[in-house]
């Protein structure tokens, strides 16, 4: 069962990616963000307040967001630390860089997260795990050489830079959700993670927006994407949370799982923004998705 909600959480991130691109191309970044954010946030405020009103009826739904300890509201908000840096990061390098060449790096996050599992749980790689891993980073880097031909170069683009930073961190954030959803309830987890990405955001966009002169400010535009972004990603880690609740679920299955959903941005973002060689990274991508295939089967 965690299997299929896996796949349904890499199908709704494929749309998600999808209207992140449409919200932020040309746009203000900031406040795409923290629109996004909120709209997940209030989503989870009838059952976050009903609970606590009336817990025998949203327990009966299977909506109920039980209390938690300060304790462990610090968890869930370095968690939204690490989330909301990772977006930040990805957001800013996905207005400025073809989707075509951002989903196949973003593909290549199962990739940290077993090297964070080596490095943090001691554990060791198979035969199969590094064939995988050797042949996801030989295409990632055939994926630069394709970037070169459009004037992309991986190894001096700050674009580029923040997009690995933003894997990074999320791949960090998928081990830190394997270990904090065996401590706190699944629902409580996205409920409370949902209002602080707001807390955490609001005064970034203040700083980073208001900061500057009106001149240098990029103008934002409201575009109906924007609320599905927080919409997708809700439907998203709801079944990304249900699927890690399972006593039996592996997270470097559910990683490599989820990453599936880069084939549904990379096919729809190459035909609604007209992007160039198609064929040649769509290449490379099989090729990472591959590596990732052989990497879940060697775990």
């Amino acid at each position: 069962m965690w299997v299929l909600l896996a796949l349904l959480s890499a199908f709704l991130l494929g749309i998600y990616d999808v209207f992140k691109k449409l919200s932020v191309n040309g746009n203000a970044v900031f406040p795409v963000l923290l629109i996004s954010a909120m709209t997940g946030a209030l989503l989870f405020v009838p059952p976050t307040v009903g609970s606590w009103l009336f817990p025998a009826f949203f327990q009966s739904i299977h909506l109920y967001v039980p209390p938690i300890t300060a304790h462990e509201h610090g968890l869930i908000f370095l968690k939204t630390m690490l989330v909301v840096s990772s977006w930040i990061l990805g957001f800013t390098a996905l207005k400025n860089l073809p989707i075509t060449i951002v989903t196949p790096i973003r593909a290549t996050g199962p990739i940290w997260t077993l090297i964070g599992a080596i490095l943090i749980f001691h554990e060791s790689l198979n035969l199969l795990q590094w064939l995988g891993v050797v042949t996801t980073l030989v295409f990632f880097y055939l994926l630069s050489t394709a970037g070169k031909l459009e004037g992309i170069h991986f190894g001096r683009n700050i674009w580029i830079f923040l997009i690995i930073g933003a894997t990074l961190l999320g791949a960090s954030s998928g081990l830190y959700d394997k270990y904090i959803i065996r401590k706190i309830d699944r629902l409580a987890v996205q409920a409370w993670f949902s209002f602080y990405q707001v807390v955490v955001m609001l005064p970034v966009l203040v700083a980073v927006r208001w900061s500057r002169p009106k001149s240098k400010r990029i103008p934002f535009e409201w575009r109906w994407s924007i609320p599905a972004i927080g919409v997708f990603l809700l439907l998203a880690d709801f079944a990304y949370f249900y699927a890690l609740s399972y006593e039996d679920s592996m997270i470097s299955i559910i990683s490599a799982l989820r990453r599936g959903g880069v084939v549904i941005a990379f096919v729809t973002g190459a035909f609604l923004f007209r992007e160039h060689n198609i064929r040649q990274k769509g290449l490379y991508l099989l090729g990472i998705l591959v590596g990732i295939l052989l990497i879940s089967l060697g775990s």
